[in-house]
């Protein structure tokens, strides 16, 4: 047994779980709801007001032990997610790049001779606060975290000026360039 798997998830007031038939479980809450399909090794059931995870024996047992505590986090993580939503920013860092919301896209200048445009997808909000900040919202942890990685993949920081586009508050380690002896 996963020692995470074990814990109860609370559910706070206004917030709901209900597992469907076909091995859906639904979560709703103040900011909207998500859904997660189920492993056929895990069952959730709501008792008094918090949600436990268990095992139920069928495959693998070593599968069921690896699935028990991911189950339980990702049902923390959507119930986090419904009460509060997740945030996630992101810095640019060099002369003259910037970025912009047009539409559902990213439009990043950065250095390129083209401007690149990235999807937003949806359920996701992205904003720029100024030119060299962006700031991406949701309730689904992961469909916040891959908008912001895949954004982050057209230039990362590089370690020796340290240009690039950076996590808020992410140390990039720099390097010196070549030294000449005499």
């Amino acid at each position: 047994m996963s020692r995470i798997g074990k814990q109860p998830i609370p559910l706070p007031g206004g917030v709901s779980l209900q597992t469907a038939p076909d091995r859906t479980v639904t979560i709703k809450g103040p900011k909207g709801s998500l859904d997660l399909s189920l492993r056929p090794e895990i069952d959730v059931a709501v008792e008094d007001g918090q949600a436990v995870v268990t095992v139920n024996g069928s495959g693998p047992a070593r599968q069921a032990r690896a699935f028990h505590g991911m189950t339980r986090a990702l049902l923390s993580n959507m119930v986090n997610g419904v009460v509060s939503g997740f945030e996630r920013k992101l810095e640019i860092i060099g002369v003259g790049w910037n970025a912009s919301v047009k539409g559902q896209n990213v439009v990043l200048n950065i250095g390129f001779c083209h401007p690149v445009d990235i999807p937003i997808p949806k359920g996701v909000e992205a904003e720029c606060p100024n030119p060299t900040a962006i700031t991406l919202r949701s309730v689904d942890k992961q469909a916040v975290g891959q908008l912001a990685a895949n954004i982050r993949a057209v230039r990362p920081p590089e370690p020796y000026k340290g240009k690039g586009i950076r996590y808020h508050g992410e140390y990039v380690r720099r390097k010196s360039g070549k030294t000449f002896g005499s």
